[in-house]
């Protein structure tokens, strides 16, 4: 699975929209239509601040391991 495929499903398992996750994030809500499209990915802060909101690895959350 892809990036933007895996935080889709995080976002969606939360049961929280894009725009609460934006705010969570403290990026804007196109950042993150952006990143679950694969229009952009997040640089190693962005990802490790969801990793975190997440309680995800870094390696699930860039798809080199299967489950959280």
């Amino acid at each position: 699975m892809e990036f933007k495929d895996i935080f889709l499903d995080l976002r969606k398992e939360k049961g929280i929209c894009q725009n609460t996750l934006a705010k969570e994030l403290d990026v804007s809500n196109a950042v993150i239509s952006y990143w679950e499209t694969g229009k952009s990915e997040p640089t190693m802060r962005g990802l490790m601040k969801i990793a975190d909101y997440f309680d995800v690895t870094l390696d699930y959350l860039t798809g080199r391991k299967t489950n959280h």
